[in-house]
């Protein structure tokens, strides 16, 4: 198949939400054929509607920059009318890709880059670093023919509001009885990655300050090679028998699981600027599943959807005993009930992903009326 659209990863799996679940199959039911060229293991298969291609993945930041031209060779390949791609590696490798056949290319921009090195600088070196990157960014926006951003404040480093298209992380309704909440214990739940700076050891103090039937559910992976750590405090705590583990596990089954759980945690830590700039599936995938949600206070549009929706409490992340307070304010169920059947709504409504998904369709058909 030579694809209308190309969805070019370097780091994302073959099944991502975003790029194949929501993007790519959004642009399949607009009638684009579509591919998912990404690192992943396999042959090729169909799912969502598109055309999953997964390439050996490489390991680690110095071996994608070295699989560039090797990335871009087969993007180049399957000569496809527009390349998509989603990290800064594969946006340069879909820069190359389409010149070489001819492709439109859009970079999709899902974090702040600038910021990426700020953990790993002293703060003195942040500025400078920041002003490469952002000169990077702008460098290689300019050379695309649109760019797409995930979120509020990706923007500034790609010309600004007009030179992007908006097309945010919203909820994309699956099949899902939502939680109906009785009395009893409560179950905490947080999806997606783990790590310190997401939290993970926040809620340990949190749940110690919690009645001791309260449980905390976790699904998704360590990232930051903390979890044993993250076990040795739960013991330390005594919470060994309050705290249940799950793989990764593929979005249906996350959102099953989070139907059965109360409270959907989303506790980012402050001091990253892509935390204040978050909108994660996690937040809309509680608010589809009825699950009344806590937020950080300084995450600017998670607060923001969150107020404007009714369906959580926004508070100080930092401090478990915050969040232990605003947790105990959802121990009674028809509180919850309330709150979630709130996010249920706005997630099928305002905050649906139906109306980013005909911005992207629209962006697309745009750029081929173009390059026919």
């Amino acid at each position: 198949m030579t694809p209308d659209i190309l969805m070019l990863s370097a780091a994302h799996p073959p099944d991502d939400v975003r790029i194949a679940q929501k993007e790519g199959a959004a642009l399949a039911a607009a009638g684009f054929r579509v591919a998912h060229l990404a690192p992943g293991e396999g042959g090729a298969r169909d799912a969502f509607g598109l055309r999953l291609l997964p390439f050996p993945a490489a390991r680690g930041w110095a071996a994608r920059l070295r699989g560039i031209p090797a990335l871009a060779r087969r993007a180049a390949a399957l000569r496809p009318a527009a390349i998509q791609a989603h990290e800064p590696d594969s946006w340069l490798a879909g820069l190359i890709a389409a010149r070489r056949c001819g492709a439109r290319l859009v970079i999709d921009v899902h974090e702040h880059y600038p910021s990426r090195l700020d953990p790993r600088l002293p703060a003195p070196l942040r500025p400078v670093a920041r002003g490469l990157l952002r000169a990077a960014c702008r460098w290689l926006g300019a050379r695309a023919d649109a760019v797409v951003v995930a979120k509020a404040g990706l923007d500034d480093a790609f010309g600004g509001p007009a030179r992007c298209t908006p097309v945010r992380n919203y909820a994309d309704p699956v099949p899902l009885a939502p939680r109906r909440h009785a009395a009893g214990p409560v179950a905490l739940l947080h999806l997606g990655a783990l790590g310190r700076a997401r939290g993970a050891f926040a809620m340990l103090d949190a749940l110690a300050l919690l009645p001791g039937t309260t449980r905390l559910v976790l699904a998704g992976r360590f990232t930051d090679g903390s979890e044993a750590a993250f076990r040795t405090r739960a013991a330390a705590l005594g919470l060994d028998a309050r705290v249940e583990i799950h793989p990764w596990m593929p979005r249906e089954a996350a959102l099953a699981l989070a139907a059965r759980c109360d409270v959907a945690l989303v506790l980012f830590q402050p001091g990253v600027e892509n935390h204040r700039l978050a909108l994660p599936h996690k937040l809309f995938d509680a608010m589809l599943a009825g699950l009344p949600v806590v937020v950080p206070d300084f995450a600017e549009e998670v607060a923001a959807v969150v107020a404007e929706a009714g369906c959580g409490i926004a508070v100080d992340t930092a401090d478990p005993a915050r969040v232990a307070a605003a947790l105990h304010a959802l121990h009674d169920p028809a509180r919850r009930a309330e709150l979630g059947a709130r996010g249920r709504a706005a997630a099928l409504g305002r905050f649906g992903w139906a109306g980013e998904a005909a911005r992207l369709v629209a962006l697309h058909r745009g750029l081929a009326a173009g390059h026919r």
